[in-house]
């Protein structure tokens, strides 16, 4: 990894306390390098924010927990080494994921213009060269192997499913980030695919409900 060149000085000293409590509540270290690059991905989302709307949290005190350490409380069950985030919007969980494991190789998936180029600066500035950014539909997009895709908020467990099938390995797992409202969706999995774990998400500075819901083949430890 290189250096980083997004300026640091805008980011309010409350913000970078928040983020600093937020990441020790949830044991994730972090050296000063990702620090930096996660105070330097909230700066870049709420200044592009302004202009291009990429998501509906407007204040940057609220990205860090609904956005960073929203995508961070997943790190325990990545293992990568190819990760593929899936209707990834401005990048997350990848950008932030990739920052803590700088030996995962991510890839980023939209078909939104805007948000891509978004995760392409993001990639330049934060001097990442663990991350590769694709604007495509994911109908159209053909790369295969992915250990594990991860989903934040793409679509339903079915459709999440089926959409990406011959997109992950063998005995690839698929990781969808999702609020209290599973239940149902996990009743119509497509054949042939089960749920292998469930964990509870605890992000500091939220209340609501997160869940991850691990997705394996029939048959796979």
């Amino acid at each position: 990894m290189s250096g980083i060149t997004t300026p640091l000085s805008g980011v309010p000293s409350q913000v970078v306390t928040r983020l600093e409590e937020g990441l020790c509540a949830m044991n994730t270290p972090v050296n000063a390098l990702q620090r930096d690059q996660l105070l330097g991905l909230l700066a870049l989302l709420h200044k592009w924010n302004r202009a291009y709307n990429l998501t509906a949290v407007r204040d940057i005190g609220d990205m860090v927990s609904r956005h960073v350490l929203d995508s961070a409380a997943v790190l325990p069950y990545v293992q990568g080494p190819r990760l593929l985030d899936v209707g990834a919007g401005p990048g997350l969980p990848g950008l932030v994921l990739a920052i803590l494991m700088p030996d995962l190789d991510v890839t980023l998936l939209d078909s939104n213009g805007k948000k891509v180029r978004f995760q392409r600066q993001a990639v330049m500035e934060l001097g990442l060269s663990n991350v590769t950014p694709v604007q495509a539909r994911v109908e159209q997009f053909a790369e295969t192997s992915f250990d594990q895709v991860i989903s934040r908020a793409f679509a339903s467990l079915v459709d999440f499913v089926n959409l990406t099938r011959g997109l992950t390995s063998a005995d690839g797992q698929w990781l969808a980030m999702k609020g209290p409202g599973a239940n149902d969706e996990l009743l119509g999995l497509p054949d042939g695919i089960e749920l292998y774990a469930r964990h509870t998400l605890n992000v500091p500075f939220e209340t609501a409900e997160r869940q991850l819901l691990i997705l394996t083949p029939q048959g796979v430890e």
